[in-house]
């Protein structure tokens, strides 16, 4: 669990990239040089590890490109102490992020074998979310809502209505919408049944699954 000044000036070095690309929010870029993406790799990719690149990283998942963790994350406007669902810990490295961006994040993860090695390994980075737990990201976790703001970390054919549902007024949702590629989309809720919606291009995910595995 090695994490050394090289590796802190590659993080720097990703963090000007992402910025080159458009990401201006000062909390991301500074998140995106905290945290050691390294770690959250199979150690074969460890030498690529900071380039703008998604991985595989077991159970048919893959690690976000870091220029989309960063897109995604910006939108969600984090601030100190906001309650941050996340569907799809997958490695954890978003997670990561918006612990480091000062959220407080509830995570659910349906890979059981994803969910293990990543509720071992964050504790050891000292990143600590609210709750991880292992189950069906479209239920959302409702005993625990509701949330500033939901972040889905997978494709999904439609927007789960629970997790609409689980929004605090004025809290955002964003997540990727269709087949191959997603449209990435974001909804500020307005009111108790109104909800704004903003489309922001295409992106590629793995798709959002139901059930648990």
């Amino acid at each position: 669990m090695k994490d050394t000044a090289k590796h802190q000036g590659l993080r720097n070095q990703l963090s000007a990239v992402l910025e080159q690309k458009g990401i201006t929010d000062k909390n991301v870029l500074e998140a995106i040089k905290k945290v050691p993406r390294h770690l959250f790799l199979n150690s074969s990719f460890e030498d690529y590890a900071y380039q703008d690149k998604a991985f595989p990283i077991g159970a048919g998942q893959t690690i976000s490109q870091p220029y989309t963790v960063a897109f995604q994350s910006q939108l969600l406007e984090v601030e100190k102490d906001h309650k941050v669902l996340e569907i799809g810990t997958g490695s954890g490295y978003q997670t990561a992020v918006l612990y480091a961006m000062g959220a407080k994040v509830f995570s659910v993860e349906r890979q059981n074998e994803l969910f293990k090695t990543t509720s071992l390994l964050l504790p050891k980075l000292n990143i600590r979310p609210k709750h991880l737990s292992f189950g069906d990201g479209y239920k959302g976790l409702p005993n625990y809502a509701p949330f500033d703001s939901i972040i889905v970390t997978a494709g999904a054919p439609m927007i789960p209505k629970p997790l609409m549902a689980q929004l605090k007024i004025g809290g955002r949702l964003v997540i990727p919408v269709g087949d191959d590629p997603q449209i990435m989309t974001m909804l500020i809720r307005k009111n108790e049944t109104q909800f704004e919606k903003h489309e922001f291009g295409e992106f590629r995910f793995v798709p959002l699954l139901e059930n648990k595995n």
